[in-house]
């Protein structure tokens, strides 16, 4: 009996080691399941770190990629660039690069002296390159981004064949030596192309529902009623351990708005505090109280507001719709809610999965010289996700986001961005068809971007390339190229999974929901909406837009992103020797004097006075009328300013 005692143990004794070994390994089938397997999310990746290997300033100034003087590892002798280099086990997880060249990349693996393939820049990022196709590798809203997963066993290398690099961010994951990693290979095995095919129909899915996320027994609590300012109703209550799988509340329109009355509030196992407290707009990735981001799991579609995050716990799950009292005179009234919350009786697993937690923050003007704090909590976790609104205080361009962000986890700093759009894998805002205006994407997205406002924003999900933490996480940005020193309001959620209880929680308030409206409002000419008539030549250049028009040409202006109101409306105007005469019109009547932009020698007139104009629902462009006379028919502008009466 003792022997067959002695026997059974060591046999189960190899059967937990084989199984916590298979656990263990990484290869390129299952780096790709993690970016589909939503049900991953909440597990721990032990002994493992993200790092990542960028073009920014080590000086703190910002020529983050312009000249390239930070853009590699080191140089060949044949003048090419090592831009990436990391040793022992890991896995490439995202590559991101702004600017397009026609170089080639070689990856080395495993300190071979052959490159294992080689890639032009371009085909890397066009999405149709197997194995580099969309929606994994593609191109949108200025920036050229790579999710396929690259493992590799002992060791990466990455040359550039170029003489000058300019911004790039390459992240990766370590794995500890009890890992075993099966180094990539760019001939995909049927395994292979079957796990990409999935990304593909999962991304790609416009109508997504709950069962393609979670395949398990689910119940539903549905709620169907009103709720009124000052009111508190229970969407969920349960007194036993599960995993809420999904979050549908409806109709969107109920949470728009410049006041953001309402707020989500869960709370798991009757911790002290709650896990998420947040305007439901903020956390569903509304953009200054406007409907914006459909992302992957998280976002607002039609008249649904969705979360696919996977949320388990132990003991109990509480959610709970809140209704703030408004300010005096903001008119409120009662809204009609439907939610539909999706749960699973398979409660958490505190040896391998982290409960799911939000902070919320919203940093009004954040100190000279003080980044902007997405998270800074101990415990152990990963970080998944990202939503940010960013409002300047100034009139003007945006060049708070030139800020970089910044990652440490367990005291060592081990991500340093680029540039504010590039964390959100964009690129080159106030640009036509760059980071220019809204737009979502499967793990990331712009949420808004207007310069009349001086507001932007962006989101980011993490899968595969979660930031994990065994003791401590501090994930900030900066406000501004250099010194944190451009004045603005940021408005965050950090999304994480952790074993440890949040420490402090911000209550919204009505103060610090309201959304900022400013009252001088700036156009430039690169995306400003125009039409031509008369105008026999455009050119465009750094001052501005110079027009060449027949006499009585006309170039008409949308003023559409403008709020209705009274503005006295100026200029930044170039005047020179072939400067004519121009009056503002609306339709066809004349707003403003005629004005002459005619000089001898060339003057850079700034803030010239044009009219007091009222912008209303059929009064929303305005024409520039050009009187000419011989050669004296040229215009050239700068920015137009709105400053409201």
């Amino acid at each position: 009996m003792k022997k067959r005692g002695c026997c059974f143990y060591i046999y189960f004794l190899v059967s937990v080691t084989a199984l916590h070994a298979q656990d263990k390994r990484v290869n390129t089938s299952t780096e790709l399941k993690s970016l589909y397997d939503i049900q991953q999310l909440p597990q721990y990746i032990n002994g493992s770190h993200e790092w990542e290997k960028s073009s920014y300033d080590t000086t703190g100034r910002n020529d983050d990629g312009f000249s390239g003087r930070y853009s590699f590892v080191r140089k060949n002798p044949d003048g090419s660039l090592v831009i990436f280099e990391a040793a022992g086990k890991g896995a490439i997880n995202r590559i991101w690069m702004p600017t397009r060249n026609d170089d080639t990349l070689d990856f080395y693996f495993d300190g071979r002296e052959k490159p294992a393939f080689s890639i032009k820049f371009y085909d890397l990022f066009s999405g149709k390159v197997f194995p580099f196709i969309a929606p994994v590798c593609g191109n949108q809203l200025g920036g050229y981004y790579c999710y396929l997963p690259m493992p590799f066993q002992n060791g990466c290398k990455i040359v550039l064949r170029a003489k000058q690099m300019q911004f790039y961010q390459i992240q990766y994951r370590s794995y500890p030596d009890t890992y075993n990693v099966k180094t990539f290979n760019p001939v995909f095995t049927g395994d292979e192309k079957a796990e990409l095919k999935k990304i593909a129909a999962f991304w790609d899915n416009e109508n997504k529902r709950v069962k393609d996320f979670y395949d398990g027994k689910v119940a539903v609590a549905a709620i169907n009623t009103t709720i009124k300012p000052g009111q508190t109703i229970n969407l969920l209550n349960l007194n036993k351990g599960g995993r809420i799988v999904g979050i549908e509340i409806s109709p969107a329109n109920a949470f728009t708005g410049l006041n953001k009355q309402l707020d989500l509030k869960i709370a798991w196992d009757n911790e002290k505090r709650p896990a998420i407290y947040a305007p439901l707009a903020d956390l569903f990735g509304y953009a200054f109280g406007n409907q914006s981001m459909q992302s992957l799991l998280l976002g607002s579609k039609g008249d649904k507001d969705y979360c696919y995050f996977p949320m388990p716990f132990d003991k109990s799950a509480r959610i709970e719709l809140v209704y703030r009292k408004p300010s005096a005179g903001i008119p409120s009234d009662g809204k009609l809610i439907r939610a539909r919350i999706y749960y699973s009786p398979v409660k958490r697993d505190p040896a391998t999965e982290g409960k799911f937690y939000g902070r919320w923050f919203n940093d009004i003007k954040p100190a000279e010289g003080k980044p902007h704090v997405f998270l800074d909590v101990h415990g152990k976790g990963h970080y998944v996700g990202t939503l940010l609104q960013a409002q300047g205080l100034k009139p003007g361009m945006t060049t708070f986001f030139e800020g970089d962000d910044s990652t440490s986890t367990d005291g060592v700093t081990r991500i340093h961005g680029t540039g504010s759009e590039d964390y959100f894998n964009g690129g080159w805002y106030a640009l036509l068809d760059r980071w220019d205006t809204k737009m979502s994407l499967p793990l990331h997205g712009a949420l808004d971007y207007s310069l009349p406002f001086a507001r932007t924003g962006g989101y980011r999900l993490y899968l595969n390339d979660k930031l994990s933490f065994n003791d401590h996480i501090f994930h900030s940005i900066e406000h501004g190229p250099e010194g944190n020193k451009v004045p603005v309001d940021y408005t965050s959620v950090a999304l994480y999974y952790s074993d440890t209880p949040v420490a402090e929680v911000i209550k919204p308030t009505n103060r610090l929901t309201k959304v900022y409206i400013p009252d001088t409002l700036i156009m430039y000419p690169q995306l400003m909406k125009f039409g031509l008539w008369g105008v026999t030549g455009v050119k465009e250049d750094y001052s501005g837009f110079t027009f060449i028009a027949k006499d009585e040409g006309r170039v008409n202006i949308s003023l559409a992103e403008i709020p209705y109101g009274s503005y006295k409306l100026y200029a930044d105007i170039e005047a020179d020797a072939k400067g004519g005469d121009i009056s503002i019109w609306q339709r066809q009547t004349q707003a403003g004097d005629w004005i002459s932009v005619n000089s001898p020698k060339k003057e850079n007139k700034k803030h010239i006075y044009l009219c007091d104009l009222t912008i209303g629902e059929f009064k929303n462009t305005i024409t520039i009328v050009f009187k000419t006379n011989g050669e004296n028919n040229k215009l050239t502008f700068g920015r137009l300013i709105f400053e409201k009466q």
